[in-house]
Order: structure tokens, then C-alpha cells, then sequence
């Protein structure tokens, strides 16, 4: 796993009593977490196998992969540890990451017209191992795509990597035509929650 310091710029690090590992590669939950005014001394890249379980339910899968990236081993056994994962669910399907254009576009084309979930699961492992959870569920519709909406659309990019094969913060949005629940679970880390595990752990945000 890859680890880096975190960019102190213009806000408060975190206590140092209170070191906190953000144990995700993501640049959103990155920007997001600094929202709370919090800026992880280190960034790690959790390791693990990603493929859901025989019958998992989406929100279950969500919880899993970010109990699991929580508990991955780092270098600094005397810090916190926080995870997350997103996934995006019609019904009891998982879509997948959009590695590839013709997967984004399925995942567009079933989600047209219609509302999806999105689940949002994080993680805080202190050091003595205990660990917090909680969990955002967001509902979202998309307005329905014509085909040259679709193409607009891949053709931006923004898809590569995103599960469900898309990317709220970006272009998408102008295609939602409602949403209910958290805006920042849908980009990837549910600030609401985040902020209750963090202070409930000792961490100051204000």
C-alpha cells in the first residue's frame, strides 16, 4: 500500500493525540474530508478484494468493503483509521466501477429514467481496534437520457472509475432531476456521518 502526508495548506491538522489515516486513494474523499476541517496525516491504499459475495445485498456489500479497507494493517499501529466505500444499487444489483465505455453506458441506459441508490459506508478504527460504523443511503433520479445525452457524457470522461458510471460533482449533475439524501454520499464520503464518527472518537471539528 502507498502512503503519503496529508497537504496542511491553510487548515488545522488533526490533534496530535489524535493522528488520523485515511485509508483511501480517492481525491474526492480527500477534498471532502477537508470540508470538516480535518487533514489526515497520511493516505494509504487498502489492498483487498473488491468482488461481492454470492447474494450480497448492496448496502451489506457497501459496509463490508469499508469495514475491511478500516482494517487493513498500516504503518502507524498508534493512529486512527478511517474507510469508506460507495456503491450503486437498482434493486438488489450492484453496478460495477466504469473501467471501460461500453459498461458506463449500460449503467446509464439502466438508470435512465428511473431511481437508483446509493450507499455510502464508513469505517474508524481506533487504535485499540474498536471500530465505529455508519452508513448513507441516497436516493437519485435520473431525467431520462437520449442516446445523445449518453454520448455527451462518456465523451467527458468523467465515468472512468466511477461506479454506477458516473460522477455527481461533475457534468451529471445537469441530468438529475432529484435527490434525496447526501449530496457528499453520492461523491464518496457521507460528511454528516463522517463528522458524528470523528467527534464521537475525540477528534475537534468544529
Amino acid at each position: 500500500m502507498d502512503a503519503q502526508p496529508g497537504d496542511g495548506s491553510s487548515l488545522h491538522s488533526v490533534s496530535p493525540a489524535l493522528r488520523l489515516i485515511l485509508a483511501s486513494a480517492s481525491p474526492r474523499r480527500r477534498e471532502l474530508i477537508a470540508r470538516l476541517g480535518v487533514v489526515p496525516h497520511a493516505i494509504v491504499t487498502a489492498d483487498i478484494n473488491e468482488t461481492p459475495c454470492k447474494a450480497e445485498i448492496p448496502r451489506d456489500y457497501a459496509k463490508r468493503m469499508a469495514r475491511e479497507k478500516a482494517l487493513t494493517p498500516v504503518m502507524d499501529a498508534g493512529a486512527h483509521v478511517l474507510s469508506g466505500d460507495t456503491v450503486v444499487a437498482l434493486g438488489r444489483r450492484i453496478l460495477p466501477k466504469a473501467e471501460d465505455e461500453a459498461t458506463a453506458r449500460k449503467c446509464l441506459e439502466l438508470m435512465s429514467g428511473r431511481r437508483h441508490r446509493v450507499f455510502s459506508a464508513i469505517a474508524l478504527k481506533a487504535p485499540d481496534g474498536k471500530l465505529r460504523e455508519r452508513l448513507s443511503e441516497t436516493i437519485v433520479r435520473f431525467k431520462p437520457l437520449s442516446r445523445a445525452e449518453i454520448d455527451a457524457y462518456l465523451a467527458g470522461g468523467e465515468w472512468e472509475g466511477k461506479a454506477g458510471g458516473y460522477a455527481i460533482q461533475g457534468s451529471a449533475e445537469g441530468l438529475i432531476a432529484w435527490i434525496g439524501g447526501s449530496h457528499s454520499g453520492v461523491v464518496g464520503l457521507p460528511l454528516f456521518e463522517t463528522r458524528a464518527l470523528l467527534k464521537a472518537e475525540g477528534f475537534s471539528i468544529g
